[in-house]
């Protein structure tokens, strides 16, 4: 298809043992990715999560509107509001509204409801999931698939920061409503992901999980 608003495609055909190599380093690299909740206080160095937010912004979105807005919270003040918010939900998460069986879940992970890493991580990134547009006018417009949309981005988004060598979490408080509020957002926005992110700290541990092996995720017919 050629015309009005399109353009060639930039897509290079490899060779296919290169295929698989490029697959093959990818699948290993990313299988180093751990969530982490022991972070450094250190920071960041300039421009990283600026190129890691546009990778995500390169994700696919449904009529492409992009339905996402990416917030980097690096103020030490706004962390410890998002912290106390999230640690008051998280209480009430843990001790009234979480059932035996996702207890019984989580219980491997040793998380509960304190949230330290939520102001020593050096920045957090709150992904917000645009539901709709707003005009100049005040007119609505809809986006569409924004759930996968955004799903896709922020995965984008950790496999961009762990190859630029940070360590994150997907960290979903719950109710995550206090998030628009503290920073601001519009109606349109709802809170999506909270993202810390920053280098590990010394001598962090991680759970000792297991993925399940491709005979189990995988079907060919």
């Amino acid at each position: 298809m050629s015309g009005d608003g399109f353009v060639p495609l930039n897509f290079r055909r490899l060779d296919p043992d290169e295929m698989v190599a490029r697959a093959r380093e990818l699948r290993a690299d990313l299988a180093r990715r751990r969530s982490v909740r022991e972070f450094a206080p250190d920071p960041i160095p300039a421009g990283v999560l600026e190129e890691c937010i546009r990778c995500a912004g390169s994700a696919p979105s449904g009529a492409h509107r992009q339905p996402w807005t990416f917030v980097v919270v690096r103020d030490p003040d706004t962390k410890r509001r998002i912290r106390e918010a999230a640690e008051e939900e998280e209480r009430k998460l843990y001790g009234e509204r979480i059932t035996d069986e996702w207890r019984e879940a989580l219980a491997p992970l040793g998380t509960d409801e304190h949230k330290p890493f939520l102001e020593i991580a050096p920045a957090l990134i709150v992904v917000f999931r645009r539901a709709y547009e707003v005009g100049p006018d005040g007119a609505h417009s809809k986006n569409y698939y924004t759930q996968e949309s955004v799903g896709i981005a922020c995965g984008f988004l950790l496999a961009a920061l762990h190859r630029a060598g940070l360590a994150t979490l997907t960290h979903t408080p719950s109710p995550m409503g206090f998030l628009a509020e503290v920073l601001e957002r519009p109606d349109n926005e709802k809170a999506y992901l909270l993202i810390p992110v920053g280098y590990p700290a010394e001598g962090c541990e991680v759970p000792d999980l297991e993925r399940k092996p491709l005979d189990e995720i995988r079907i060919e017919r």
